[in-house]
């Protein structure tokens, strides 16, 4: 649990408030019509996801969405290796879970 912790803080350590709303419009189908003012870090946009189970430490698939599409890379790839390195989910065993549910995100690693 330290390790994720650890992979969202240094997360939201590189969102920047420009960043934030990018993401949050990202997602704005998910929060709910007033809900959105009050998230005004990354910290409080993690804090959110997994509030709405959306995120949690064996499923990550909704950020690296986010990060796909909101294009950060740089993100997305500090989610991968947290996959693959922590979590020890390999490629082969990508298809079989629902931590990815992006193939494109297999070239970030």
């Amino acid at each position: 649990m330290a390790e994720y912790r650890a992979l969202l803080e240094e997360l939201a350590q590189n969102i920047t408030a420009e960043d934030l709303e990018q993401l949050k419009s990202a997602c704005r189908e998910d929060i709910p019509s007033g809900e959105g003012e009050a998230i005004a870090t990354g910290h409080h946009w993690f804090a959110f996801l997994e509030r709405h189970s959306k995120l949690d430490r064996a499923n990550l698939s909704y950020i690296e969405h986010i990060f796909e599409i909101s294009r950060r890379p740089d993100l997305l790839t500090k989610v991968v290796q947290y996959r693959t390195q922590v979590l020890k989910i390999s490629e082969e065993d990508e298809v079989d879970t629902k931590l990815t549910r992006i193939p494109s995100a297999k070239k970030y690693k």
